[in-house]
């Protein structure tokens, strides 16, 4: 792979290098099998709630088919980096191409906009649910969840679409190499010949409000369901409406309080190691995670898992 000295064309790097995780060589084998396993059980999780939501006629409802299309995300966002990371455990090189490195780029980033989209659905359905529950089966019909699903999926690869294409037609110049083990537009951006400051303003203004927009959604939508469970009579009644949420409730803490660290406090400007460690943990260990999350805490899930195994 060879780099002009040249730093006037966007062909001056042709390709760059993930640095990942440096160390030995019997390390880089050893986080192949860890990340290997992890990765496969990722995908035995979330396929088995996608097998279980389609086989069993009693969760073919809108909590249970918004779970089933948030899972089958859950598989595709750890695949946009997973298969990658371990084939630079055991490459030499490390290195990328240019167009694989924005590819990545893309689809990190879209699917990651799509999750938080499909969480704040996701909330919305427990919010008619608990707080109207008379309503609920006439507000969220089928079509309305299928719109919904569809939505998610094509405003979450619009969104940064078109400041990709623009980083993408950049020119860069100088080092390659990314200390990190996917291509971040960070990283990306401070390997430009020239600073773009209108481009820096213009992806962190849509993080920012990819990030907030969803949340203040979701806060909003559980603060209005816990006055409504607060004033439930019976204290039965109480904890099954925090069970139907509780599970929801985890999964959003877990992948907004990590990525919130990431890019909204003052650890998102240490050094590379912690935004490995931040971003492997949203990337990798919550789309391990949240397959066990929802199937601990929800008896419906418990009982088709169950139902699923045996056969």
């Amino acid at each position: 792979m060879n780099i002009s000295n040249t730093p006037n064309t966007s062909s001056t790097i042709t390709g760059f290098i993930l640095l990942g995780f440096p160390c030995s060589r019997e390390g880089q084998i050893l986080l192949f099998v860890l990340f290997s396993v992890a990765y496969l059980l990722t995908l035995m999780g979330n396929g088995s709630i996608i097998c279980a939501v389609s086989w069993d006629q009693r969760l073919h409802t809108p909590m249970y088919i918004l779970l089933a299309n948030f899972s089958f995300l859950e598989i595709w966002y750890v695949t946009s980096t997973v298969p990658n990371m371990l084939a630079n455990f055991l490459s030499d090189t490390k290195v990328i191409s240019f167009s694989g490195c924005f590819l990545q780029f893309y689809f990190f980033f879209s699917l990651g906009s799509t999750e938080c989209f499909f969480l704040a659905i996701m909330a919305f359905d427990r919010y008619l649910a608990i707080c109207w529950p008379l309503h609920y089966p006439t507000i969220m019909t089928g079509r309305l969840c299928t719109n919904l699903v569809i939505s998610c999926w094509v405003f979450g690869f619009l969104w940064f679409l078109i400041p990709i294409i623009i980083i993408s037609q950049m020119s860069f110049c100088g080092s390659r190499i990314i200390d990190h083990f996917l291509c971040d537009p960070g990283p990306l951006l401070a390997l430009t010949c020239t600073r773009a400051p209108a481009i820096e303003l213009t992806s962190s203004t849509l993080s920012s409000l990819l990030l907030f927009i969803p949340f203040f959604f979701i806060v909003v939508s559980y603060a209005l369901v816990l006055r409504a469970v607060l004033r439930v009579p019976s204290a039965a009644g109480r904890r099954k409406a925090f069970s139907t949420c509780g599970s929801h409730l985890a999964v959003v803490s877990l992948f907004y309080g990590s990525v919130m660290v990431m890019y909204v406090s003052p650890t998102s400007e240490c050094e590379a190691g912690m935004q490995k460690m931040v971003t492997l943990f949203y990337s990798v260990v919550t789309p391990l995670i949240n397959p066990i999350i929802y199937s601990l805490r929800n008896k419906d899930m418990k009982h088709a898992m169950k139902t699923l195994l045996r056969t």
